[in-house]
């Protein structure tokens, strides 16, 4: 089919969520941040600062367009940029994507899903309150803190010298399974990435 004949698709948003600034650039809470720069960077795109208050890099990803996105407000407050960025791109929350680090599941495994609870995450929280939870997820393991750590202590933490050997791996597995998402839906990607 020729490209004058295909109907333009629209854009995907893909949400990386973190903290914004150097001293918070390793954290486990950062993961969101580690994969949408691996996204850009896989796509050539450059990100540069929007109106929305996020940093933004457009281009295609597996022949899709995307919208690559990094709030830059502190996690808590992640909605307000996505969701001027969804009304300025005029995104469906069906093409939301949002990447995120989840304490429940162990470190560097991954589970993909459509909706649901926040699980006490401020951003996904922040996000939901505003959009509503039916946007997809992926679900980035962090594991929990050890012993009586806190859990804002353990998410504000870089990630240990362990699982740095691990974790351009985890962050490139990641960033497959967005792709995933985007090219083959919810289901296939689950299939691929949940087990």
């Amino acid at each position: 089919m020729s490209a004058t004949q295909s109907a333009p698709e629209g854009p995907w948003l893909v949400a990386g969520l973190g903290n914004p600034g150097p001293e918070f650039a390793g954290n486990r809470h950062n993961i969101g941040f580690m994969v949408a720069d691996l996204l850009a960077e896989r796509m050539g795109g450059r990100f540069k600062s929007h109106k929305a208050r996020a940093q933004v890099a457009e281009g295609r990803i597996s022949g899709r367009r995307v919208v690559l996105a990094k709030p830059m407000t502190f996690m808590n407050l992640s909605g307000g940029p996505v969701t001027a960025l969804r009304d300025f791109y005029k995104i469906p929350v069906d093409r939301l994507i949002v990447v995120h680090d989840e304490l429940d599941i162990d470190y560097a495994t991954l589970r993909l899903k459509k909706g649901g609870g926040d699980n006490g995450h401020n951003g996904l929280k922040s996000i939901t309150k505003s959009l509503g939870p039916d946007y997809l997820r992926v679900r980035c393991g962090i594991g929990r803190p050890p012993g009586r750590m806190e859990v804002a202590t353990f998410v504000l933490r870089d990630f240990s010298s362990t699982e740095r050997k691990e974790l351009d791996w985890f962050v490139d597995r990641s960033a497959d399974a967005v792709e995933a998402l985007m090219a083959e839906g919810l289901e296939r990607a689950q299939s691929t990435y949940n087990s």
